[in-house]
């Protein structure tokens, strides 16, 4: 089932997976989650994500650590006293804002992946392919398209490219897939 996630090894040490706080509607979210930390953890992939103990986020944390994988999170020091915070993981890193924690998640990760969440999962997922596609980074970023949650908004990608606003190679930059082994392979063999 994971036979080909040991080859990531060598090129995703930690990859950072961005999604809800919440669990959505759908069951298939929650179980993606379990899913995509399960594939983590069998390929030797450590996870960096946000932190928090509730929700899509820590359905993937705790799959990890299930695993026996490694679990970094990064949260900003206001979210700690709310018992949002996963307290059980490897290593909590407390940050005092939104910024430093998503450069912090940046420095420690080699991929992005983002799964099904809300405004800020949309804003985390923009902001790390935008800083892609401008050249501060040359890391891979992926959407897992659970049930078809991302279908509808990579259409809307691709019409970017089809009106002009956005160059085939940028949009390229974001892999998509409905699997998690699938998108980490993605990954793993990017930038082909």
């Amino acid at each position: 089932m994971w036979g080909t996630l040991p080859r990531f090894m060598a090129t995703l040490r930690r990859v950072c997976v961005f999604c809800g706080s919440k669990h959505g509607v759908r069951p298939e979210y929650t179980e993606a989650a379990r899913s995509m930390g399960t594939a983590l953890a069998a390929g030797g992939i450590g996870l960096v994500y946000g932190g928090g103990c509730i929700g899509l986020m820590g359905e993937v944390a705790d799959a990890v650590l299930d695993a026996g994988g490694e679990v970094i999170g990064v949260i900003p020091d206001r979210w700690t006293d709310r018992e949002i915070a996963h307290y059980g993981i490897t290593d909590l890193r407390i940050v005092s804002s939104m910024h430093e924690r998503k450069a912090l998640m940046y420095e420690l990760s080699d991929g992005f992946v983002a799964m099904p969440g809300g405004l800020g999962t949309l804003e985390e997922l923009f902001e790390i392919t935008t800083w892609s596609q401008i050249g501060l980074h040359a890391k891979p970023t992926g959407l897992l398209d659970v049930a078809g949650f991302y279908t509808p908004l990579v259409r809307f990608l691709d019409q970017l490219v089809t009106e002009g606003f956005v160059a085939q190679r940028h949009r390229d930059l974001l892999r998509v897939a409905d699997k998690p082994a699938a998108l980490l392979e993605q990954l793993a063999a990017f930038p082909d």
